[in-house]
């Protein structure tokens, strides 16, 4: 997997920062075993941090997640449609995004036509631990993902309880709120990756992470 820059909070630090980040796996192995930033902010410039994951935890590797989305009898059916009708199947770059002490995989699908020039984004692939889904937008794979309940919301008094159909309506509003915000920062950050604003791509990636880890239900 290639480097890529972006801007986040490192552990233990304060503050974001603008970082050029790799992931690492074993010799001869596909799990994920580690990550390493070049920091490039003031007077940590050129500094090497390596952030290693417990050896205890399967952790998965860029390998393994693509494997895993090609072996996915629903996307390998679409995959194998769409082929069979005379498109092209593009995947694009494999974005790995950290959330606190896990990470979530966001691929996007492009189709280009037969007789045509520039691909379709058609398909959003996101992956997280042993969950898979591919879905027309982001959002809605990060709902499938994460589900509705997953939407953090403000605590209900026990003196003073919504109904049961007041929360669940609560829960998937705010999810369906959290989840356009997601695509927006996705959208806005593949446009800064074409136009090469690497700044700005890091801004809503970073954002993007931030969005998720409330969709996750993690603080």
């Amino acid at each position: 997997m290639e480097p890529f820059y972006t801007i986040m909070k490192l552990p233990e630090e304060q503050t974001e920062e603008y970082i050029l980040m790799l992931p690492f796996t074993p010799q001869r192995k596909d799990n994920l075993a580690a990550w390493m930033v070049a920091r490039a902010d003031d007077e940590n410039y050129g500094r090497l941090v390596v952030y290693r994951f417990p050896k205890q935890r399967l952790i998965f590797g860029p390998r393994q997640v693509v494997a895993r989305i090609k072996q996915d009898p629903e996307i390998s059916r679409q995959i194998t449609l769409w082929s069979q009708q005379g498109s092209q199947v593009i995947l694009g770059t494999l974005m790995v995004i950290p959330i606190q002490k896990s990470l979530i995989y966001v691929q996007p699908l492009y189709l280009r036509a037969v007789n045509g020039k520039i691909p379709e984004l058609r398909r959003v692939i996101v992956a997280a631990e042993n969950r898979i889904a591919m879905e027309p937008t982001l959002d809605a794979g990060l709902v499938r993902i994460f589900g509705t309940a997953a939407a953090m919301g403000p605590p209900v008094s026990r003196d003073v309880q919504a109904a049961p159909e007041t929360n669940e309506k609560q829960a998937a509003t705010e999810s369906q709120r959290l989840s356009s915000q997601a695509k927006s920062h996705y959208d806005r950050m593949l446009q800064a990756q074409r136009e090469g604003d690497w700044a700005r791509f890091g801004e809503e990636l970073k954002q993007l992470g931030a969005v998720i880890e409330r969709l996750s239900g993690e603080k």
